[in-house]
């Protein structure tokens, strides 16, 4: 650019007692036609269009050819009006569509680039935060009132991969950043559900063997389909307020308070609530 243009779009400044005054500012009109929003119809077309449309615009690729763009440098920007084409030198930070991919590109140091090839790549960063700031441990930190996976046609997954056995790969619930329940491999390969009053100290609640299925309450080594380490309880009916033993099935468990022959464990056979002592009915 010229003492006598703009430093920026090379648009010609108007001469102290200039004559012809209209020639000058017309050319600026021109130049802001085709430079502000540009869009040019290829950076890739090297022959000389031989029937241009007034105010269309080319990005000349390397080793251009015609009277007039040959010799002009690879990235020169050509507009034509009026019978004429007029070679246009960009400036860094000039941004363009071009119509036949279409794609918009900028120029810089480099010549004129796709601004997709600029932008940071979504793949293998290090860390991610969403409304938050994530850290070297919570490397994807979410800070949201709700998350949804969705499907994209079938079923879904969301996957907790560990390294080995003696890993953990588990659901942790917080509160105030403190621990209180968690879900999940804890150390090995069984499914544990296990509590915390503190987020230091956690008691396993439920055990599920991963071989067996067996579930273990308080027990680290279920060998029932459910085996308890302590007592269990079921809830207790008054005989006229007892479910139906049919709608219950066959081995539901209760415990009726007011039996007439006093508070008794009672089973379902499928038809009637009899007592376990004697297989009585319940009365």
């Amino acid at each position: 650019m010229s003492d006598d243009a703009t430093p920026r779009l090379g648009l010609p400044y108007l001469a102290a007692a200039q004559a012809q005054k209209h020639v000058t500012v017309n050319e600026g009109l021109a130049l802001l036609d085709g430079l502000v929003q540009t869009a040019v119809e290829s950076r890739t077309t090297a022959a000389q269009p031989a029937s241009p449309l007034d105010g269309e615009m080319y990005i000349l690729p390397t080793t251009p050819t015609g009277v007039d763009w040959a010799g002009h440098p690879a990235g020169t920007v050509m507009r034509f009006e009026a019978g004429a084409w007029q070679a246009i030198m960009p400036a860094a930070g000039w941004v363009a569509i071009v119509m036949d991919v279409p794609e918009l590109v900028a120029y810089g140091a480099t010549g004129w680039i796709d601004i997709g090839s600029m932008i940071i790549s979504l793949t293998d960063l290090t860390k991610v935060g969403i409304n938050t700031t994530a850290d070297p441990t919570n490397k994807l930190a979410v800070k949201s009132e709700a998350i949804l996976f969705d499907h994209i046609g079938a079923g879904v997954q969301l996957k907790l991969d560990k390294a080995a056995a003696s890993d953990t790969a588990s659901i942790l619930f917080q509160t105030n950043y403190g621990g209180r329940a968690e879900i999940g491999l804890c150390g090995d390969d069984q499914l544990h559900i296990r509590t915390s009053p503190d987020g230091t100290t956690f008691t396993d609640a439920v055990l599920i063997d991963n071989a067996s299925g067996a579930v273990g309450l308080g027990v680290s080594a279920p060998t029932s389909r459910l085996h308890i380490d302590g007592c269990a309880r079921v809830k207790g009916y008054a005989v006229a307020a007892l479910p139906s033993a049919a709608s219950e099935g066959a081995g539901a468990i209760l415990y009726v308070t007011d039996e007439s022959g006093g508070a008794t464990l009672a089973f379902s056979d499928g038809v009637d609530w009899r007592r376990v002592a004697d297989r009585a009915v319940v009365s």
